[in-house]
Order: C-alpha cells, then structure tokens, then sequence
C-alpha cells in the first residue's frame, strides 16, 4: 500500500510547478484529478520543447501529468458550480497557480473553498507570492532566475550570466508545495481544520542557494566570483570543475592540489602547498586543464580512483543509459494510454520500506475521466 492511498487531490494547475507537485502526491499514492478548461486544456499541452509529440500532446506534458486522471470542467460557467463543489466537498487537497487575484475571481481562493470543506489542504504557487511591487509579474521560470542572482553562479567569469538549462524555480517550487502539502496533511487530519500552504518561485530558488546566499549574507556582501576556467562553483577552489581530456571529459571534485599533482604526474601542481589558494584558482586550472588533455579519461580515472578522489567520467544520457550504475537504479518506467499509446519516463525516485513506486498510467488525454467524473466517493 502507498502511503498517500485515499487522499484526493484536485490539480487545477498548469505548465510545471504545480503539476509537479501532483506529481510527486500521485506517484505516492494519491487520487489525482487534473481539472482543466475545455478545449484547450493545460496550455502545457502545447508546450513543446522539442518537435517530440506523444499523442497529440507534448512530450513536457506526458512527464508532468503522468499517473493522473483528467476532467474539464468551465470555471466560469455557473452551470458547474454544483459539480465543481461536489469535488471541493470531497477532496482531501486541491492544488493551483493562477495569478493573485484570479482564484478568488473563479470562487476558489482559500476562504470560499474553506466554506465547503472547512478541513480542505489548499496548495498554491505564484511567482512572488500574493504581495508586494512584483506579485503581478509573470512568474516564468527564466525570468525567475535571472531576478534570484542564480544566473551570476553559473559559466565562467568571462561569460554573462548563465541560466541553468532545466526549468529549476519550477521544480524547486513544485517539491516544496508538496512538502508543505504532506505536512498540511498532518495538520489536517490531526487537528480538523483546513490548511493553507503558499510558496513562490523566487522564495524556492532563493532556497536553492541557501549555502552560498548565507556566505554573501555573512562575508560582507561580496559577490560571487566565477573561475575564468572550468567553472562549477564560484566559492569552491582549485580544482573543481570539468575539464576536456584526450577523448571526452572528467570531473574532479575537492582534493588537495599537491596531492593531485603526484597522483596525476604533474609537477606544476606540486609546488601549490599553501592550503590557502583561492587567489590561485584560476592559474591551477589553467595547469590541470593543460595537462589533462593530454591523456584520455579512462587514463586519468585509473590513477585517481583506486586513491578515492572524487572524480568522474562525463556522461551522455547515451551513455548513462548504458551503464550498469544506471540499470541498476531501474528508473525507466513504461507508461500508458487507454488507446494503447505507450511512452517511457522516469518514475518516482522514492523508495519506502523498500518499495519503488512504478504506475502504469500515463498522463490523461483530454476530459478522459468525464464519463465518470464523479470519482470521489
């Protein structure tokens, strides 16, 4: 049995953030009804990232929605109202990421849902919370980003500033409503009395950077500065970072330089014996960067492993794919369709008691549950 068996959750939400969190609740066993407008449905959808369409809908979307059942239902229509407060009524959690404001003007902001299940969890993200100069700015997740500093970490010192390549505000903002959610759970059922869980993008990827946004906050409010070379953190020394060899690339962690210059038979290294090297940085890597490409990966991984330095290959998913660390991990699940189509993804990466959590349901197609639409029982 999965532990969220017999919570129900509403999902009016759409593109990432939220529907992630869905996503986590379902592949722990929640009840997940995806509600979205007629039509058009999750403008998500259509949200291609790639020229990859599964079934007529984005592959982005078939990641996010998996493992969810799927209704259409008319906000604005008040000929729904009945049916959209029989759900409400029902529901152990519902799930939203309108913009302020646009929740209370469809009559489902946290006061006018509470008066129907006064012991509902209420999840909401936005981008910069319901407040203040910014709470109507379009919460993007790159625009996110670039407000959170997050950018100034990322590539080299001579380089502008470097989102990361994957939509990380989303992501970060998605597991922490669920956290909340799964705690709001708690608090509900113990306490019988309805919960109100918010979070934004900006305060999750401001989170994200917890350790180094404490270090400027407690050093003087000196910014970040990035390597010139191999860059991988801009408060880490010498010699982390990924550096090109003779036929790919390896990644070296944290290991004293000297060390490293023995191990690997460079004698440049040898002489950086003061452990304070931080304004010596870039000088060592220019050193390892030049000394490493002239020997192929596997070369360097046979001196630096058997004496447990963190190092690594550099994988394509190609190649992760055909590793034997990556099959053992077993985290590619087949999904389905009821009309058959079928799509591999990944599956939830938590393991309780032993069990990995695998579901066969693939995300829903549009309204494909309205013929049974009274699904909470």
């Amino acid at each position: 049995m999965k532990p969220l068996e017999n919570i129900t959750v509403l999902d009016f939400s759409q593109f990432l953030s939220a529907p992630s969190a869905a996503l986590k609740l379902a592949d722990l066993g929640a009840n997940v009804i995806k509600i979205e407008r007629p039509d058009t449905g999750d403008i998500c959808r259509t949200l291609y990232i790639s020229n990859c369409v599964i079934d007529g809908d984005s592959s982005l979307f078939h990641a996010i929605n998996r493992n969810k059942d799927g209704i259409t239902i008319d906000l604005k229509d008040d000929s729904s109202k009945d049916l959209l407060h029989d759900l409400i009524k029902k529901a152990d959690v519902m799930i939203l990421n309108f913009r302020p404001g646009v929740a209370k003007h469809l009559g489902i902001d946290f006061d006018s849902v509470c008066k129907i299940n006064p012991e509902i969890v209420y999840g909401d993200i936005t981008g910069y919370g319901t407040s203040g100069p910014w709470k109507d700015l379009p919460g993007q997740d790159l625009l996110v980003q670039s407000l959170s500093g997050l950018a100034w970490l990322n590539g080299n010192a001579n380089q502008p500033p470097m989102p990361f390549g994957l939509s990380i505000a989303d992501m970060c903002a998605g597991q922490h409503l669920a956290q909340g959610i799964l705690a709001g759970l708690i608090q509900s059922k113990t306490k019988k009395e309805p919960v109100y869980v918010q979070t934004n993008l900006l305060e999750s990827i401001l989170d994200l950077q917890f350790e180094v946004f404490t270090t400027y906050l407690n050093d003087g409010h000196q910014n970040p500065v990035r390597s010139t070379v191999n860059n991988a953190n801009a408060y880490i020394d010498a010699p982390y970072g990924i550096y090109k060899t003779a036929d790919g690339y390896i990644a070296l962690a944290m290991v004293p330089i000297p060390y490293l210059g023995e191990l690997i038979h460079c004698s440049e290294l040898t002489k950086y014996t003061d452990p304070s090297l931080s304004d010596k940085r870039d000088e060592i890597k220019s050193i390892l960067s030049k000394h490493l490409i002239t020997k192929t990966t596997s070369h360097w991984l046979s001196l630096l492993e058997p004496a447990d330095i963190w190092c690594a290959d550099v994988y394509t998913w190609e190649k992760l794919l055909e590793s034997d660390g990556f099959k053992e991990l077993d985290m590619i699940q087949k999904v389905s369709r009821d009309n058959g189509t079928q799509l591999f993804t990944t599956r939830c990466p938590i393991t309780i008691d032993g069990e990995r959590f695998i579901n066969e349901k693939a995300a829903p197609s549009l309204g494909a549950n309205n013929a049974n639409i009274i699904l909470i029982n």
